[in-house]
């Protein structure tokens, strides 16, 4: 053999193997004919699990759990109950029921008898019972703002009866069933009885001259109400001691039935001091833009006048209760409303005048100078 001639050399058997792709070692591995029964295996595999995915979402396994009634029940004994049934609950909504007792369930979801799977969630509606509130005072208001009470506190209207009144203007509410402040439930009805109004005109009275309680009766007998009555030292040659001097409007006068008529009283001759006033006094407890049921106001009316300062009410009131007073005061003289201890307003009855006195005239024993 010439050495000068080199011989190709034959390929290996390991690298010929390498260059093969897996494809043709599987195919000289396995027949084309399982090829296809395994993967027709897989995806028959997938249908069935998917299958059986739905039919537990949908249907119950053979271990379900049958949903007792808690129609009825309170919410502490239902929690045990599911509790051991392996089931959980949630409130969804509480309602106001003069059948069901709070935190009593008045209905549920799902119904009584439904086949669940443990865990399952039971929807409850409960009870919040009755809630007791108190009647507004609604006397002297308009029917609008009846209309407004009624609805804030979820009151209904009920039969209203008209009846003509010297004292209340028409349209507004004379009386009320039930009565003002009195126990009641949420719904409950209301009746009232509103004003036509009384007669066209009143003619005042001539009170000059009269002592103060005949005038009164005089009143009584006209329809005529009277408001302010100052009581006044005239001097000298003024009246005697508790007789009209002065009123207003004048006598003969035509006024609406529920315009007040206003009264000056002599104090007495050689009398002096300070103008003594009787008013009276008419205070609307405030109602908070936030109000709770049977929520209630510390409400304080002070009296300021010559004398100082005194509480003419310190107690607790229902937020739009009527407080109705007759109050004396002397000289200068206001009335402070507080509620939960702001001062929220401030009625003035009058101002001393500066010189009420003649000369000559002489200090009332115990007057203040």
């Amino acid at each position: 053999m010439d050495h000068d001639e080199l011989q190709p050399l034959a390929p290996l058997p390991f690298a010929e193997e390498k260059r093969r792709t897996w494809r043709e070692a599987l195919g000289e591995s396995l027949p084309r004919d399982w090829i296809f029964a395994i993967v027709l295996s897989c995806f028959v595999g997938v249908v069935v699990w998917f299958g059986h995915a739905i039919r537990d979402f949908l249907v119950p396994p053979a271990t379900t759990v049958t949903v007792p009634s808690m129609v009825g029940t309170s919410l502490l004994d239902a929690s045990v109950a599911l509790a051991r049934l392996g089931l959980t609950m949630q409130v969804v909504e509480h309602l106001t029921s003069d059948r069901y007792a709070a935190d009593t369930i008045v209905n549920q979801q799902p119904a009584a008898g439904t086949q669940v799977r443990p865990g399952r969630q039971i929807s409850f509606v409960v009870s919040s019972g009755i809630i007791a509130r108190s009647m507004p005072d609604l006397r002297y208001q308009s029917m609008r703002e009846v209309g407004l009470d009624l609805s804030r506190t979820h009151l209904q209207l009920g039969k209203i009866t008209y009846a003509r009144s010297d004292m209340v203007p028409e349209g507004h509410v004379i009386s009320q069933s039930p009565d003002p402040l009195a126990s009641i439930d949420e719904g409950e009805v209301v009746n009232l009885v509103v004003s036509r109004g009384g007669s066209a005109t009143l003619r005042v009275p001539n009170f000059l001259g009269m002592t103060i309680d005949d005038a009164r009766s005089l009143a009584s007998r006209s329809g005529i109400k009277l408001g302010q009555i100052v009581w006044t030292p005239l001097g000298t040659f003024g009246p005697a001691h508790g007789v009209v001097a002065r009123q207003k409007p004048d006598p003969g006068s035509q006024i609406a039935p529920f315009d007040l008529v206003s009264l000056q009283v002599s104090a007495g001759p050689m009398e002096s001091g300070y103008l003594i006033r009787q008013v009276h006094v008419l205070a609307s407890v405030p109602v908070p833009d936030q109000i709770h049921p049977g929520q209630q106001i510390h409400v304080r009316l002070v009296v300021r006048d010559a004398t100082g300062s005194y509480d003419l009410y310190d107690a607790y009131a229902q937020p739009g209760q009527k407080l109705d007073f007759t109050v004396t005061a002397l000289g200068t003289s206001l009335v402070d409303m507080y509620a939960d201890n702001v001062l929220v307003g401030e009625t003035r009855f009058g101002v001393e005048p500066e010189r009420i006195y003649g000369a000559g005239a002489r200090a009332t024993p115990g007057a203040k100078p």
